[in-house]
């Protein structure tokens, strides 16, 4: 693997008396892409949610580029928990594309595209619409611009999270079921819009996803998280072909298989 990007040092995540993440070690490399999977329950999209700053660590490091993430440094190298300055600074680098759509409902396809570059970034209107239209252009949707949320399919709108993602040029790009909300119709074309930017940016992506196809085609890696850990990783052919733990054969013929 290249240097990690992203990096779990022993993390632990609990809601409650429940133990989503239990001292979890995973990395992602710089580039790399990655697929979680797993049962519901798992922990899978709680790791998407704590690298956005959305749910907060109970222990062990999160780092991101080298730094950590939900702690700063202080004299002597000493760990503290991070101000809201720096989880800013350091959410700025990640963009998510959610299971549910999250436009904001009231401005059009265009003005969702161009209010976080220019109030976030500072980026001049002329340069955040000119971002937008090319990111637009990119998923299909530029005939689409001065639409609203509302006037969309469903896959339109997923198209448009991606792009609105895409806008605040991320380092990582973070995928939470992105296709879980779609009818089975309009799947492939937000995929084929995944698939476009991994073969065309050099983009560091984490994926939770169901579609094991595409996971198998996607990917780099593939990891099999239970139980708030990782029980099984490996490349598309090792984890789909021949996995090693019982485990994982049992989920994935359950997910492969869901009439038998």
């Amino acid at each position: 693997m290249k240097d990690p990007i992203i990096k779990f040092d022993k993390v632990t995540k609990r809601f409650g008396k429940v133990t989503v993440l239990d001292e979890l070690d995973f990395e992602v490399g710089q580039g790399e892409k990655v697929t979680i999977i797993g049962p519901s329950g798992s922990g899978k999209s709680t790791v998407l949610r704590i690298l956005m700053t959305l749910e907060k660590i109970n222990g062990g490091v999160v780092y991101v580029g080298g730094d950590p993430l939900w702690h700063e440094r202080r004299s002597g190298n000493k760990l503290v928990d991070a101000r809201e300055p720096h989880l800013r600074r350091m959410r700025e680098q990640m963009g998510m594309v959610f299971q549910q759509f999250n436009l904001f409902p009231h401005m059009s396809v265009l003005r969702n595209l161009t209010e976080a570059p220019r109030c976030v970034l500072g980026l001049s209107k002329q340069d955040a619409t000119a971002r937008a239209e090319e990111l637009l252009e990119m998923v299909g949707l530029n005939e689409h611009a001065d639409k609203f949320p509302g006037q969309l399919s469903g896959g339109q709108q997923q198209r448009v999270g991606i792009a609105r993602a895409l806008a605040m040029r991320p380092k990582i790009m973070l995928f939470d079921e992105p296709t879980s909300a779609l009818d089975p119709e309009l799947v492939g074309e937000v995929l084929n819009v995944i698939r476009s930017i991994g073969a065309k940016h050099d983009l560091t992506m984490l994926m939770v996803t169901h579609e094991m196809h595409f996971a198998r085609q996607f990917s780099d890696r593939v990891c099999f998280f239970d139980k708030g850990k990782i029980k099984e990783q490996g490349t598309p052919e090792e984890i789909f072909t021949a996995p090693k733990e019982e485990r994982t054969r049992e989920f994935l013929h359950a997910v492969l298989n869901p009439d038998e």
